[in-house]
């Protein structure tokens, strides 16, 4: 009987066990109930995410477009709304508000001047930048005007004041314990200044050379951007950059054919309008417009007559033309479609190693769903300058021009010499049989 007593289970024990059991069970299931409910939420978020950035997206595209359509004043107007807002991000990470003097002691004084110092250089550097667009671009009306003359004669030495004022002034705002950090934006507003409104003039004049060379590059831009997206979400395994971790080398080499065959079809087919390849004469004129002009040599279609070898291979594939039809702006979108893709990013891993320095996750929310202007710009602003780049040094081209001539004439001879050829030009037209 002691034995059996021994051995049987004690009834307080396993009521405990039992207990224990069921508790752990309810743990269990909460906890697998509120990750759940996290992931649930996580989803949900990411799905509004994604509907919002669409949205904001299309919002944009639209836009883009009307603009486009409008004419060559609003999109010049939206190239400076864009840079105002990248430079009102970018400068708005160093301030001297609360800056810690050199010694070391803390104090908190309103420091109106580091804004001052920001927008005064800006205005300044916009004044030459478009004032120097305005008088190569349009000297047949500047150089003709009594009123703009004085402006287009001095604009350098009235740039080079302005500026010299706002260093005599910054240098007179120096403060004992604050000069480590009042150098630093002195810094910081150049650097900003060369990054983002100098590159802003470039894209401006990509539009007054003629809107494919502007709409056709951001296009670029954005296919690449989105194709980069759309792949890395399919097929991305492999990180590309630690300073961009959403990137995969498979999103990057996807989306560098996607924009390549996205560039030829896309700018072929733009380059057929007049609208978009004629350099700007008139800020008036828009797609309504009748627009006409001597194409330059790069939209001009030629035939590529087939070498003899490949003709039995082009007839296999049902291709019984001996000639291709082909323009040499076809070549020059497959060098910006491999730019675009290949180079461009770099802009953008440029900002994320920005925003990695100053620990923030956009510059901004002025866009909702695609954070601040900088995070939508960061790779257009490199990809405007090498078009004016490449434009300007292998497509532009050079010809005198009435502007030209007549700039010549107001800024190189006296009133008396201007009689002279005028009479001289008239005896000329006269001869001619050309009524004056």
């Amino acid at each position: 009987m002691e034995t059996s007593g021994r051995n049987s289970p004690d009834p307080l024990e396993a009521s405990s066990n039992l207990h224990d059991d069921a508790l752990n069970q309810e743990i269990q299931l909460a906890l697998q109930n509120k990750l759940d409910q996290q992931q649930a939420a996580e989803r949900t978020k990411k799905k509004q995410n994604a509907i919002t950035r669409t949205f904001w997206g299309l919002v944009m595209i639209g836009g883009f477009v009307a603009l486009l359509l409008m004419g060559h004043a609003y999109m010049v107007i939206l190239v400076m709304l864009c840079q105002t807002l990248v430079y009102r991000e970018v400068t708005a990470l160093f301030s001297l508000k609360d800056a810690t003097p050199d010694s070391g002691e803390i104090e908190h004084k309103k420091d109106p001047w580091s804004k001052t110092l920001n927008w005064y250089f800006f205005a300044v550097t916009n004044y030459f930048l478009y004032g120097e667009s305005i008088i190569y671009y349009f000297k047949h009306v500047v150089f003709a005007d009594g009123q703009l003359l004085p402006f287009a004669t001095n604009h350098r030495i009235i740039s080079f004041t302005l500026y010299t004022i706002g260093f005599m002034g910054f240098v007179m705002s120096l403060k004992k314990g604050y000069l480590k950090q009042q150098f630093g934006l002195f810094c910081w507003v150049h650097m900003s200044l060369l990054l983002i409104v100098v590159s802003s003039h470039f894209i401006m004049n990509n539009i007054l050379e003629g809107l494919i060379w502007f709409w056709v590059p951001a296009s670029l831009v954005i296919c690449n951007d989105v194709f980069a997206y759309v792949w890395g979400v399919t097929i991305g395994r492999t990180p590309l950059i630690k300073l961009s971790p959403k990137k995969t080398l498979e999103g990057f080499v996807g989306a560098f054919f996607s924009t390549i065959i996205f560039g030829l079809f896309f700018g072929t087919y733009f380059a057929r309008f007049d609208y978009m390849i004629c350099p700007v004469h008139d800020l008036g004129v828009s797609a309504w417009s009748s627009v006409s002009c001597e194409p330059n040599p790069a939209f001009v279609w030629r035939d590529w007559t087939t070498p003899a070898p490949l003709n039995p291979l082009l007839a296999a594939l049902g291709w019984s033309a001996p000639t291709i039809a082909y323009t040499p702006y076809m070549f020059h979108l497959l060098l910006m479609s491999c730019f675009a893709s290949l180079v461009a990013p770099f802009g953008g891993f440029f900002a994320s190693g920005f925003k990695r320095a100053f620990n923030i996750k956009d510059f901004g929310h002025s866009i909702p769903g695609h954070g601040g202007m900088t995070d939508r710009m960061d790779c257009q602003f490199l990809m405007g300058v090498f078009t004016y780049v490449y434009y300007s040094s292998l497509i532009r081209e050079h010809h005198v021009t009435v502007g030209a001539v007549l700039q010549t004439i107001v800024s190189g001879l006296t009133v008396d010499e201007q009689l002279e050829l005028l009479s001289d030009l008239k005896r000329y037209l006269s001869g001619q049989g050309i009524k004056v």
